[in-house]
């Protein structure tokens, strides 16, 4: 079966699938972009995708395409006409196209969209099946990554280094030695006392959908944790790293840049964590394990 694609209006077969040269993603990324998980059939905390898409293009000044209710039942027509089970919907709101010019242009532009459907295989059942490895990278993207930008190639210069290394991820450290994200990830340790931590959401991150899932999650089972910033070192000695995203789930981080991340295995919390997370997108099957 052809892949499916929704470009402004038509769905069309992947190869035949395009958009005009003056479009102003493609000359200046002025476009915003969400990834959500489909598991079952079913998607995976649409809502948070959809307000998270929202600010956005609030915040780029940027129209909506459609309405929302629209736009949910352009995302389930992809899913169909592609039968995605488990995978990955893509979608991009563009300005539009215009005559090259870098100021916007007028109002009566309208907003392009692009829906794609990629299938994945569904999560391994075993965590340490999923665990990876990352090096640590140099923050150097523009200061608004609170914005779900087109504009990723500062994350894929930095996720190209860590395929060079042999890793999967790359952690991005600030100009003042601090933690802010992976290149496509939020990033949560367990610290050397034992506390499970994230950083807390400001124009340096992004805010994460997964994150705010398995949050909720938290809160539900009574797990503590802190909003609070990590340095290099804080990293380093960490008990337990891990990963959160729509395609990365929980995952645990047994190495960073070639060293164990504690012990070097799967630790109790993330192990947990990835229980909960499975059984939230309907993948668990069984009950989450008690922390150790």
């Amino acid at each position: 079966m052809s892949r499916i694609a929704y470009v402004n209006g038509r769905y069309l077969p992947l190869h035949q699938a395009s958009v005009n040269v003056e479009d102003r993603g493609y000359q200046f990324a002025d476009g915003v972009y969400e990834v959500v998980l489909v598991a079952g059939g079913r998607p995976v905390d649409e809502v948070l995708h959809l307000d998270r898409l929202d600010r956005s293009l609030r915040e780029l000044r940027m129209r909506p395409p459609m309405s929302r209710a629209a736009l949910r039942n352009v995302l389930a027509e992809v899913a169909r006409r592609n039968r995605l089970r488990h995978g990955l919907l893509y979608l991009q709101v563009t300005r539009g196209v215009a005559r090259r010019d870098h100021a916007f242009p007028a109002p009566s532009v309208r907003p392009a969209l692009v829906v794609t459907a990629k299938t994945l295989p569904p999560p391994p059942g075993d965590v340490a099946r999923w665990a990876t490895t990352a090096i640590t990278h140099p923050d150097e993207r523009w200061a608004r990554c609170d914005i779900k930008s087109v504009a990723l190639l500062p994350n894929a210069l930095a996720r190209q280094a860590a395929r060079e290394q042999g890793a999967n991820e790359a952690i991005l450290i600030d100009a003042a030695g601090q933690v802010t994200e992976g290149a496509s990830t939020t990033v949560w340790l367990v610290d050397d006392a034992g506390t499970l931590r994230t950083r807390r959401l400001d124009h340096a991150v992004l805010p994460g959908c997964t994150r705010a899932a398995l949050i909720d999650l938290l809160h539900e089972v009574g797990i503590g944790f802190e909003e609070r910033g990590c340095s290099l070192d804080e990293l380093r000695r960490a008990r337990e790293v891990f990963l959160t995203s729509a395609s990365s789930y929980v995952r645990p981080v047994l190495r960073i840049d070639g060293r164990a991340v504690g012990d070097g295995q799967v630790g109790p919390v993330a192990a947990r964590l990835f229980a909960l997370f499975l059984n939230h997108i309907g993948g668990g099957d069984r009950a989450p394990p008690a922390p150790a």
